[in-house]
């Protein structure tokens, strides 16, 4: 008899062909003119950018790695500010939209189709990897692994994944599987270890705690359906009607998690960034 699969091994081979089909469709449904490029680096519902953005400082003429690229808010941004940025993600379709919103913007970048799992790169190929919402649609370890092999020595990893712990959050997420893919492992505390492992210096920080009414008040009081928007998406694009209230719950989650911060797990997302 064989030993039932581990949840992140449970599907694997099948998990590429998912997750680029699930994010072809996707990308067919967006508007390049409408993805949020400043916005997603410099508001204020957008944390884990601005912690991103302030820990690597000026990133002109780095070789700039945007994994799972997405949309490509994160590899436009990058190159309006003067990086080498290569976008590489599994799915063609996120490519392609990648590609029109750097042409919108009047800059462009090289693009690669390929699973974090297996990165056609050169050992030591880039100064910085950029990862949003990656690792917890990848095998964490074998991804993780990647990185580290094409980053150059003192090259450094910045990347932001959902948490697991909530149980609010896995309630909304139960709600919300419409809109997200099937293969989706949110990432655990206990996975700072497979950081810690590759590289010689990791930071992390937790964002959203009472913050989450944000998401509460959507469903409760507006009565949007997470099965039909995307509440992650929504809380950028319309970031200055949320702004007073982010703040003042923001003020809250600092001195909360100062106080107590093992209720950082309960946060929504988790932020690492990593030097090699």
């Amino acid at each position: 008899m064989t030993a039932p699969q581990e949840p992140e091994q449970a599907g694997v081979c099948g998990r590429p062909s998912r997750e680029s089909a699930f994010h072809d469709a996707w990308s067919e449904s967006v508007d390049p003119a409408e993805v949020p490029v400043a916005k997603a680096f410099a508001a204020a519902t957008c944390p884990e950018n601005r912690h991103i953005a302030d820990w690597l400082g000026d990133v002109s003429g780095l070789r700039v790695l945007d994994l799972g690229a997405g949309a490509g808010e994160a590899a436009t941004w990058f190159a309006l500010r003067g990086a080498q940025v290569t976008a590489a993600d599994l799915s063609d379709g996120m490519l392609r939209l990648a590609e029109a919103v750097g042409r919108h913007h009047g800059v462009a970048f090289e693009c690669v189709c390929c699973p974090a799992e297996e990165l056609p790169f050169e050992p030591e190929s880039f100064d910085v990897v950029y990862a949003a919402n990656v690792f917890h649609h990848a095998d964490k370890a074998r991804a993780l692994d990647e990185v580290r092999r094409v980053l150059r020595p003192g090259g450094r990893l910045a990347c932001w994944d959902p948490l697991a712990h909530n149980p609010l959050i896995n309630v909304y997420r139960r709600l919300a599987r419409s809109v997200r893919s099937a293969d989706e492992r949110p990432l655990r505390m206990r996975d700072l270890s497979l950081f810690r492992e590759r590289f010689s210096c990791v930071e992390h920080r937790t964002f959203w705690l009472f913050t989450l009414w944000l998401f509460l008040r959507f469903y409760v009081v507006e009565h949007v359906s997470p099965a039909r928007e995307r509440y992650w998406k929504k809380v950028v694009r319309e970031s200055e009607r949320l702004e007073g209230s982010y703040a003042r719950l923001r003020r809250l989650d600092d001195w909360v998690l100062s106080k107590m911060p093992w209720l950082g797990r309960y946060c929504w997302n988790l932020v690492v960034c990593a030097t090699k």
